[in-house]
């Protein structure tokens, strides 16, 4: 918020938008800790990223499914990140959880570019042979979360969590059609205008477009 300021021509200083913002009971809503439960004969493959920094673009990324609640019911969103640019690189959205709406969003990826590690949690979708097996024959090396580990992948969880607070909570969709809208503009306005202090209060795009510079 303080750099946002700052670039819209206010002179702020962090710790005076950190009392208003305390002052208008304005905070931070952390998703808490869940186990997903996965499927018996699916191949878990080993989390190869704790300790591990990305310090360039297309060298990790990871992938979630999260459910979204509509006026009339629930949607259900996955999406595809970099680790080091914070690009949100695709994302589509399912009525039911079938694995096709997952392979569509790794295809839009992979069309684009492809990352040497690929993370995701233990849920029974991902661990799939029609998911890994796309990815293996890629030659990507897979990662995914330890068990109970909800911070593992911590980069799509902080995602869902600004989805859930900017876009979905305040607007009540009726339609999967309006809410599919809603999330291509709100990741167009995530890429390319959302400032990030990990980023030296540069945005996602910047940081992507800058490393093919």
């Amino acid at each position: 918020m303080t750099a946002w300021l700052r670039s819209q021509g206010y002179p702020v200083h962090h710790k005076r938008v950190a009392r208003w913002l305390h002052t208008m009971g304005i905070e931070a809503i952390y998703p808490t800790p869940h186990l997903r439960q996965g499927h018996p004969t699916h191949r878990v493959y080993p989390d190869v990223l704790r300790g591990v920094p990305s310090t360039r673009v297309h060298h990790v990324w990871s992938t979630d499914i999260t459910y979204m609640r509509l006026h009339g019911g629930l949607i259900s969103l996955v999406a595809v990140r970099d680790w080091c640019s914070r690009s949100v690189l695709s994302w589509a959205v399912s009525s039911t959880m079938d694995v096709g709406f997952g392979l569509e969003a790794f295809d839009q990826a992979l069309g684009v570019a492809r990352p040497d590690i690929f993370h995701t949690d233990q849920g029974a979708q991902f661990p799939r042979n029609d998911c890994t097996g796309r990815l293996a024959a890629a030659g990507i090396q897979m990662s995914m979360d330890g068990r109970g580990r909800a911070l593992d992948n911590v980069f799509i969880e902080r995602l869902w969590r600004t989805v859930q607070y900017e876009e979905v909570s305040w607007k009540d969709d009726e339609t999967p059609r309006e809410a599919i809208e809603g999330f291509a503009t709100f990741f167009v306005r995530y890429n390319e205008r959302r400032q990030h202090q990990s980023l030296d209060d540069r945005t996602p795009a910047a940081v992507y477009f800058n490393s093919y510079s």
